[in-house]
């Protein structure tokens, strides 16, 4: 008998030790994620908050917890928490105010029912401002995510030197396989009239061209929007849901441009679409088969990526089947006359000009530069040269060319914060004029920028550097405008 009860005494500690694990690591999952959640038990008492809602609500977990989830929402009638013990269903997208600051968010709540009984509810509140931030921001880079027919083919792509004539000899190559190709480059080179040339050729021709920019768009608008995503998977989908990019390729091609910058977690989606031929919508649980030839292209070292974790080596030999190096305009200094002259041509049709051409003092200081920008440098350079002509004129000459070292200087107040400071980063401010808010403010952005910098403008790894989260640092960003005063890339 004894034995007995000794045997269930220790079941029903290891019961406890249980349940103990098992609150501690829902404890630690919420406490970790950038969204707010306060959780409430049956009698409708808040049990855990995180410190992402103490900072939404502007309340301290010493004003909430124990407490009835009406304290965080004078005025605003019933609590949704209140709402779904009383009817056992959940609610979405709910507007409120919540906290003494009287924040709008969007709230989200579900009923805890085990086995047949319920312990309470869990809510997920989101930022109205937020949201409606990252809907501005779709909007403003959907136009750099363009769906287009192929409208470059290899004739304009100029250039007669070594390099230019066997990266088209590869793209040619290429065109005739279903492989997927790699082209690498620095900004500026020409990559995506290379892959529009690629496709302009190849069997799929016939067939959607779709080009996405991979650094423009936060990580999980770049998710949806390459997967798609299914009815009501978050804040703001449609009811109907949305076919992704992927989708809209089947049987053509899609162009990935600055592939470097995608995330871990893209890059295992993107192996499994190489790897399987099929998609997951997000929210989704059913594969979606997808027939798409991937063109890809970045101008960082992927190599040196994949070493330092950044980028995802099974991913990286998938990519890398037919890699493509395209020169930059300093190492094919004999192509400068052939693009003028083309660019000439161009300007002419646009503007309704006669020039002639170029004088060889002009072709000279053009030749001599060392063109950091390439190719579109060089487009903007003889743009500004046509502006700055008479109407009377029709040759190029040196006085036409805008300073060539103007391209180079980055004047901004945040570069000369920078290169002025102390080689710690630290500022000489002088205290009586400075109050402690301003040294903050000021040193977080010095902060922000150089990771920006020592990332290639790579949001996600500057924000991984600073040890924050991808939404916080966007917030950041938002909120000291550097992304209006500065360009990284």
């Amino acid at each position: 008998m004894k034995e007995k009860i000794n045997t269930n005494k220790d079941k029903w500690l290891q019961e406890i030790a249980t349940q103990k694990e098992i609150q501690s690591t829902l404890k630690a999952i919420i406490h970790s994620t950038d969204d707010a959640i306060s959780v409430v038990d049956e009698n409708g008492l808040h049990t855990i908050i995180n410190p992402a809602y103490t900072r939404l609500a502007g309340l301290t977990e010493e004003d909430v917890l124990g407490k009835p989830p009406t304290i965080d929402i004078p005025d605003e009638g019933e609590s949704m928490h209140l709402k779904v013990l009383r009817t056992r269903k959940p609610v979405h997208g709910v507007r409120m105010r919540v906290g003494p600051n009287r924040k709008e968010v969007i709230v989200n709540v579900a009923p805890v029912i085990v086995e047949g009984i319920l312990k309470g509810s869990v809510a997920v509140i989101h930022d109205v401002s937020e949201i409606e931030y990252l809907n501005k921001e779709l909007k403003r880079v959907k136009q750099r995510v363009r769906h287009l027919e192929s409208k470059y083919t290899f004739e304009d792509i100029v250039g007669k030197s070594r390099g230019m004539v066997i990266a088209k000899e590869q793209a040619r190559k290429a065109a005739q396989t279903p492989a997927t190709v790699l082209l690498q480059g620095e900004s500026g080179t020409g990559k995506e009239l290379f892959a529009h040339a690629i496709h302009h050729i190849s069997k799929r021709k016939n067939q959607q061209f779709i080009r996405v920019n991979c650094s423009a768009l936060v990580d999980t608008l770049l998710e949806s929007e390459l997967f798609g995503y299914e009815g009501g998977s978050f804040t703001g989908a449609k009811k109907t849901g949305k076919k992704g990019l992927f989708e809209e390729a089947n049987k053509g091609t899609i162009f990935l441009d600055e592939i470097g910058v995608m995330s871990l977690n893209l890059q295992a989606k993107l192996l499994r679409v190489l790897q399987e031929k099929e998609i997951i919508r997000v929210g989704g649980r059913s594969p979606i088969n997808v027939d798409v030839r991937i063109i890809s292209a970045t101008n960082i070292d992927l190599k040196n990526a994949v070493k330092e974790g950044r980028f995802r080596d099974d991913l990286y030999y998938r990519l890398y089947v037919i890699p493509i190096y395209i020169p930059p305009l300093r190492e094919r200094k004999e192509d400068v006359p052939l693009l003028v002259n083309n660019l000439i041509r161009k300007y002419n049709q646009d503007f309704g000009r006669n020039i002639k051409g170029i004088s060889p003092e002009a072709l000279n200081i053009l030749s001599d530069y060392s063109w950091p920008g390439n190719v579109r440098e060089l487009e903007n350079i003889i743009e500004r040269a046509v502006i700055n002509m008479k109407l009377s004129e029709e040759l190029i000459l040196p006085k036409h060319i805008p300073p060539l070292t103007e391209l180079n200087k980055l004047e901004t107040i945040e570069e000369k914060l920078i290169t002025n400071s102390k080689p710690d980063n630290l500022i000489d401010y002088n205290l009586d004029k400075n109050n402690l808010k301003k040294i903050k403010d000021d040193t977080e952005r010095i902060a922000l920028i150089n990771a920006l910098r020592s990332t290639n403008g790579d949001s996600a790894m500057a924000a991984k550097k600073l040890g924050i989260s991808l939404r916080s640092f966007y917030y950041k960003i938002k909120k000291y405008n550097i992304k209006k005063i500065y360009e990284y890339r």
